[in-house]
């Protein structure tokens, strides 16, 4: 029997992911716990997505993580000190975007306290710490995948996401016919038939108040999984999903983190024993 291992938030359902593939690989026993205010489109296909408020998800996780042997938080970095003061265990802070760009210094005081510090894109790792990884998403590969039917040539499809324009002109240089759709318009569980119907998948995003997102996002990837070609936001096209962000190589790597951090504070659990007086 593998460890427990807590996922608490589930940005771009990735946790969801990571678990069920290190769970049916490696035999870990794996929670994912997110706020249903925050999965407006069915993003957590495996574990629970809770009708709490945020005071209310807090301590829901506090209390879960106390039987966890390793907690893996996304996002949510300010649990991780609390985690840390209450119960010592192993923790993984892992970032997805906006959450930590630009803000490294901003928020040392919440991922200096993890035993392991991930991020989603490589991007991410500018003004990083030293120690910091780019650890690849993983895409479900049981779910995205080509459907049946021939796909319209030279279709594309985008959600507005503060760049329309940008989308639009790529689209034009293509030579595409470009389908807009709006951001949580459409359910994760009918992505694939979706992104099936379309040739091309344009993915130019740029957040609120930030500059323009310089990575392949999670519906991008989605979107190759399922055969699509994507136009990523330097206007460069990506065929086939790349073997990085296939879901067994992405839990491998997961699994060796999560057994490195156990042993480590197995370690120094040993050490804290040791130098204890009688």
């Amino acid at each position: 029997m593998g460890p427990n291992i807590l996922h608490v938030w589930n940005t771009a359902g990735v946790a969801s992911v990571i678990a069920k593939f290190v769970d049916r690989g490696y035999g870990a026993q794996s929670t994912v716990i997110t706020r249903a205010a925050a999965d407006r489109v069915g993003l957590t296909t495996y574990g629970t997505a809770y009708p709490d408020g945020p005071a209310r998800f807090f301590v829901r996780a506090l209390g879960m993580a106390r039987v966890a042997d390793v907690v893996h938080v996304h996002s949510l970095d300010r649990v991780v000190p609390w985690i840390k003061r209450l119960y010592g265990k192993p923790v993984v802070m892992h970032y997805h975007g906006t959450d930590i760009e630009g803000r490294w210094e901003e928020k040392r005081a919440r991922w200096s306290r993890a035993d392991y510090v991930a991020v989603s894109t490589p991007n991410l790792l500018e003004g990083a710490p030293p120690g910091a990884v780019h650890v690849p998403n993983p895409v479900d590969t049981d779910i995205f995948r080509p459907g049946p039917g021939a796909r319209e040539a030279g279709s594309a499809v985008s959600f507005r996401y503060g760049m329309d324009g940008d989308a639009e002109a790529a689209a034009k240089r293509l030579g595409l016919s470009l389908t807009w759709l709006d951001r949580w318009s459409v359910k994760h569980e009918d992505m694939p038939g979706v992104l099936s119907k379309y040739a091309y998948y344009i993915d130019m995003r740029k957040p609120p108040g930030r500059i323009p997102a310089r990575s392949v996002g999670k519906a991008a990837l989605e979107a190759l999984a399922c055969g699509c070609s994507v136009v990523d936001w330097t206007g460069g096209v990506i065929r086939g999903l790349p073997p990085e962000n296939e879901p067994v190589g992405v839990a491998a790597r997961w699994n060796g983190v999560y057994s490195d951090v156990l042993r480590k504070g197995r370690r120094a659990g040993d050490t804290d024993r040791s130098a204890s007086p009688p």
